[in-house]
């Protein structure tokens, strides 16, 4: 039950927090460091109080004993030392010099006094105490003072009521305190007032524009205008400008890329199915015995079947996402099973296919992702050697890798006619790196895309023949 209490107060501190805003929090935390900073300087000044107010009654005093040490035989009447008494509003003083002692009282000493304050060694922190217990403790017996004397006077000892003390103490922290509050006030106000204006009032439009633009980010006429002002908020309205209008523009560019990959999308669909009427249309033709048509209807089919590869591609990549990669520790060698079995894509230049991994080398990858990429770079080089050949010796598509540290590195190389420079540039970019006549350039695209899921890279290295890929494979930290 205790807990449950606990539990729904602090709930209620919090909900009280949350309907406080940052004026009202800057208020208290003003108000009450003001408080703090008053409460460090009343704690001397009442102690520094009550110091002058017992030296005030030690002078007095003083004046008294003079008037005793000039008295006929030191003695004086009643009624004088009455008068005496009452002026310094002490029941007795006590003077000692040329090693006499003399007394002024008019009743007997008391038997005890409560405290014994001597003004002539009391430090800050004895002067503190005594001014607490004086507040905190009103105490019935007397209260002993010893101070300085004066022209032969060695000291000066007094016994005061400490009532009147106390009363004139608690008037003076009164009046610390209506000023304390007066000043706490006046200075939570003004720096109120400032906060308010100088960071309360331009946060809350920053807030505001945030919440209208987000409402619309590619209306540009919601963006904040920065104002006069060189410090931080300064800083900050400038740069979500700069922010919101980067954003628009980005959006703006690609909503319209949007509308336009949907155009195409819907071209390419139907374009396919033109294609594909024209290629069932085209395929009559190769039973046709005309030479001519004999001649010209191979390379029309090829033709077609190119351009229907392409639309296909171009809508498989504007609707394809890739999952996230699924990595794990796996064996590089079963990886390649596909990829050693893409030799006959080239029948006519006999290409051979190298595994050359070391045995029981794994890698941290998405098996099926890692067998796409491999598949693509060894389908390219096929079919490269098989258009333009070998550029030196018998065409060979090796595969090579090694563990270095806590990295993969797979090499897939050839010896095939490399890559035209045009190709190199935008080489894993899609529908514009393709290596070969009737490229689209997406299959590069997707395996860059594929390695740098499973947080790797993907590129092509400087040979001084054919081409040379290189995949780098880190392993997961931890």
């Amino acid at each position: 039950m205790h807990w449950a209490d606990d539990a729904a107060s602090q709930g209620g501190i919090r909900r009280l927090a949350g309907r406080i805003g940052l004026s009202g929090r800057l208020l208290l935390l003003t108000v009450v460091f003001v408080l703090i900073a008053e409460v460090l300087i009343y704690v001397p000044s009442v102690a520094s109080y009550r110091r002058s107010w017992l030296s005030d009654r030690v002078a007095a005093a003083q004046v008294a004993a003079l008037v005793l040490d000039a008295a006929p035989q030191q003695r004086v009447s009643d009624d004088l030392a009455r008068r005496l008494l009452m002026g310094v509003g002490a029941q007795a003083i006590a003077l000692k010099a040329g090693g006499a002692r003399r007394l002024l009282n008019l009743t007997p000493m008391p038997p005890e006094v409560g405290e014994t304050v001597d003004l002539r060694e009391a430090g800050w922190g004895e002067s503190i105490g005594g001014a607490w217990r004086t507040l905190t403790r009103a105490d019935p017996l007397p209260l002993r003072v010893v101070g300085h004397g004066m022209e032969g006077v060695d000291f000066v000892e007094l016994i005061l009521d400490p009532a009147p003390l106390r009363r004139a103490m608690i008037a003076f922290s009164g009046r610390i305190l209506v000023a304390s509050l007066a000043i706490s006030g006046i200075t939570a106000g003004l720096v109120f007032l400032v906060l308010q204006l100088s960071i309360v009032r331009p946060v809350r439009r920053l807030a505001r524009n945030i919440a209208t633009f987000a409402e619309d980010p590619e209306d540009l006429s919601r963006r904040i205008s920065p104002s006069w002002r060189s410090d931080e908020i300064g800083a900050a309205e400038t740069a979500l400008a700069r922010m919101e209008t980067i954003l628009s523009d980005e959006l703006r560019q690609k909503r319209r890329l949007a509308d336009l990959g949907l155009s195409v999308s819907k071209i390419n669909h139907e374009l396919r199915n033109l294609l594909t009427t024209a290629q069932l249309l085209v395929d009559r033709l190769e039973h046709v015995a005309d030479p001519g048509v004999q001649r010209v209807a191979p390379r029309l089919v090829a033709t077609l079947g190119r351009a229907i590869r392409y639309c296909e591609g171009t809508l498989a990549y504007g609707r394809a996402a890739e999952p996230p990669a699924e990595r794990r520790m796996t064996p590089l060698r079963p990886i390649l099973r596909d990829a050693l079995d893409l030799a006959g894509l080239a029948p006519g230049a006999a290409v051979t296919i190298e595994d050359r991994t070391p045995e029981g080398l794994s890698v941290d990858a998405d098996p099926g992702q890692l067998s796409r990429v491999l598949v693509n770079l060894v389908r390219n080089a096929v079919q490269a050697i098989g258009l333009a050949g070998a550029s030196d010796g018998s065409p060979i598509v090796a595969i090579e890798a090694e563990r270095i540290g806590a990295a993969v590195t797979i090499l897939v190389s050839d010896n095939g006619p490399g890559l035209p420079e045009r190709a190199r540039t935008h080489l894993f970019e899609a529908f514009q790196g393709a290596g070969r006549s009737g490229g689209t350039g997406l299959g590069l695209a997707i395996a860059a895309e594929l390695v740098r899921l499973n947080g790797g890279t993907l590129s092509l290295d400087e040979t001084r023949t054919g081409a040379r890929f290189r995949i780098v494979l880190p392993d997961r930290e931890g």
